[in-house]
């Protein structure tokens, strides 16, 4: 069917639609972290040292590498059972059995980078109670990956909240970071 010029296809109305859900939910729930969540939850104090920060979101990180180590299996596992992928990545492109898979592989590598380097500036910026909203980054950055691989098959606009759930933490880090520089930390 085609669109009128200025008029949305049902696909960008879905990714409107999902990443403006995902976006709210991000919002809501880094708000609510940030003013509600006892710093002591998470073992957060004022008199956190450069290397006790780092550690601590380290530690949270670990989950976003879990996260890659399965994409890679789940390629891996799949271009094992596939006659047509077997050979390896440099003699054909994935075959529809491993093309998902393989999709969500490499996009969750390219967030993952960003996203980590995104944490590591974090921890040398923020101090004491505003390292409560790492867990929550991490948490939101993981929802997105796992709700853009269950929607990616569906197309742009099944793969839409993940995708804006994974970009909201790495934006907002990025943004709390230029703001911290620019407030002299």
């Amino acid at each position: 069917m085609k669109e009128r010029s200025g008029t949305l296809s049902s696909d960008q109305w879905g990714i409107v639609r999902g990443s403006a859900l995902a976006l709210v939910l991000a919002g809501v729930i880094l708000a609510s972290a940030y003013f509600w969540m006892p710093p002591h939850f998470f073992g957060v104090n004022e008199d956190m040292t450069f290397g006790e920060r780092m550690t601590f979101v380290l530690k949270a990180d670990l989950l976003l590498f879990l996260w890659l180590a399965g994409c890679v299996r789940a390629v891996s596992s799949g271009r094992f059972s596939s006659p047509a992928d077997i050979r390896g990545s440099a003699f054909n492109a994935p075959s529809p059995a491993i093309a998902v898979r393989a999709a969500v592989l490499q996009n969750s590598l390219e967030q993952t980078v960003l996203f980590f380097a995104a944490t590591l500036i974090l921890a040398a910026l923020m101090r004491g109670f505003e390292l409560v909203l790492t867990p929550f980054l991490v948490g939101l950055f993981l929802l997105g990956r796992v709700t853009f691989a269950i929607g990616y098959a569906k197309g742009a606009s099944g793969r839409a909240f993940g995708m804006a759930l994974t970009a909201a933490p790495i934006i907002v880090s990025y943004g709390l970071a230029l703001w911290l520089i620019a407030l002299g930390r």
